[in-house]
């Protein structure tokens, strides 16, 4: 009798932490998540130590490079440090608005902004055929190979739980 109860409680125990292994959201990602969808589906990258990304994409208007750098804060939220580009226009600001500061140098505008803080943005991924890609710990993740053209994304950071990094798609294979 008293076996029983050990193993009845020991199957009990054992069931809480696999449930809690399976549904706790305790991995921080970069989530690419389909907005304006019936069933939405979420792109991950999982975060490690470097808390720094860029998002690199060809104005679909000038047909020129921008770089945007991002850095991850400690609650989850998106610093929008900086972008380059090299033409200005929509989208594209020729002047520094205040907590900005504009630097050109050989052609090419630096817009750093003082404390731009977000907790999320917007990706629209455009159906031509222009570059668009995430850059993160050295590898570049080409967005439109994963991504589907004409579709919205919301970009942002939260922790995941297992259960739902297996009904998402992981950018990196792993």
């Amino acid at each position: 009798m008293k076996l029983r109860r050990i193993v009845l409680l020991l199957t009990f125990l054992i069931a809480i932490v696999m449930l809690i292994i399976w549904f706790y959201p305790y991995r921080q990602m970069i989530i690419l998540e389909e907005v304006r969808s019936e069933q939405p589906k979420a792109y991950y990258l999982p975060l490690h130590e470097n808390r720094n990304f860029q998002v690199q994409y060809i104005h679909s208007i000038h047909l020129s490079n921008v770089k945007e750098q991002y850095r991850i804060t400690d609650n989850g939220k998106l610093r929008f440090e900086f972008m380059q580009y090299e033409d200005v226009a929509i989208g594209l600001p020729g002047y520094a608005e205040e907590g900005e500061a504009l630097q050109v140098e050989d052609g090419v505008y630096t817009l750093t902004f003082e404390n731009r803080v977000i907790d999320s943005f917007v990706l629209y991924i455009g159906r031509v055929s222009a570059d668009l890609s995430l850059r993160y710990e050295q590898q570049d993740y080409h967005l439109k190979e994963f991504l589907q053209k004409g579709h919205s994304y919301e970009f942002h950071v939260a922790k995941v739980s297992n259960y739902k990094l297996l009904k998402g798609v992981r950018l990196n294979g792993k």
